[in-house]
């Protein structure tokens, strides 16, 4: 049997919450951009960057695929006040490192790219997701989820 927390959050925990599930959609969409693509989508690519796309190991779609997945899991649980949302969201950041570990470690995106979509964005995605899951365990400290 689970216990319904009584500590009414404060607006900023709704607000954060919301905002933290349409980032997490963005992500969902271009997962589902990368995963989908249309001749559409790749003419808008260079020839390194469709090569560079094309050479992603399953192993890497995979961990991309369960960041923006657990990512939005992790968010709806934070909207439905679920304690599970702080270990979803934590997945979803490992999955990221994983994800942006082989993007800067193994891959020349950065020099592809360019310094804001190759590092910046990647790096900021990486801080949105550890600071999910601060958020995750302040909600879970202060019983706003349980």
């Amino acid at each position: 049997m689970s216990e319904k927390s009584n500590a009414k959050p404060a607006v900023w925990f709704w607000i954060v919450s919301i905002l933290a599930l349409l980032w997490n959609l963005m992500g969902v969409m271009s997962y589902l951009e990368q995963a989908y693509m249309t001749d559409e989508i790749k003419a808008q690519y260079t020839a390194d960057q469709l090569t560079l796309m094309e050479g992603i190991p399953a192993w890497v779609t995979a961990a991309f695929a369960i960041a923006v997945w657990g990512g939005l899991l992790g968010c709806i649980a934070l909207l439905f006040r679920k304690k599970w949302a702080k270990p979803v969201l934590m997945v979803s950041l490992i999955a990221i490192l994983i994800q942006m570990g082989y993007s800067f470690f193994m891959t020349n995106a950065a020099e592809i790219y360019g310094p804001i979509p190759g590092v910046i964005i990647p790096l900021f995605v990486i801080i949105i997701a550890i600071a999910l899951v601060q958020f995750a365990r302040i909600a879970e400290k202060r019983t706003w989820i349980s």
